[in-house]
């Protein structure tokens, strides 16, 4: 029903969390793993935990770990492994991590997640492998993201697999993005 004061085209926004700040109705793709922590403050500034063995159901290694900085606006998209898990975690600005579910044989097949996080929301994302993730600077200053992955980089033979941006493989488009980067490694 229309109320006066509304414009034409305007549309009411879908519940997004629910009352205890969870996620409302997002399924998630199969294997992904989301963990929203918390900052405690403390008399000298805030502590943030970034990963716990505890948070998962696995035990699966950390091997490497490596920090990457994108610049306001910046972009890096797509990207995937064939056989290395990412464990992704910001721990500054605002991100906008979006996975896509390529895998034929996933009964998530197709689905796309997005999740915007960063300082002001600390999240860690667990990535499986086949999953193409691309992650935008949607603040208007540099964020950090930190990678705590199980397959240390090969240099050798990268397990790295890469799309542009604006592929039509992929049933997502970036808005505004200020060009493609390769951020993620």
């Amino acid at each position: 029903m229309e109320k006066a004061w509304q414009l034409p085209g305007s549309r009411k926004d879908a519940q997004s969390i629910t009352r205890d700040w969870q996620p409302s109705d997002r399924p998630l793709i199969e294997g992904v793993h989301v963990k929203e922590s918390r900052n405690v403050i403390k008399g000298n500034g805030f502590l943030t935990e970034m990963y716990r063995r505890d948070w998962l159901d696995t035990d699966q290694a950390i091997e490497q770990v490596f920090q990457v900085a994108i610049n306001a606006g910046g972009l890096s998209a797509w990207h995937a492994h064939g056989f290395a898990t990412d464990r992704l975690f910001a721990i500054s600005g605002s991100l906008l991590i979006v996975l896509y579910d390529g895998r034929p044989n996933s009964t998530t097949h197709r689905l796309v997640n997005e999740f915007r996080c960063g300082l002001a929301r600390p999240t860690l994302i667990v990535v499986p492998p086949g999953i193409w993730h691309g992650v935008h600077n949607i603040g208007h200053e540099p964020a950090i993201l930190v990678n705590m992955v199980d397959q240390a980089y090969r240099y050798e033979d990268p397990d790295h697999w890469r799309l542009p941006a604006d592929t039509s493989e992929i049933p997502y488009r970036f808005s505004n993005p200020k060009g493609a980067a390769d951020a993620l490694g």
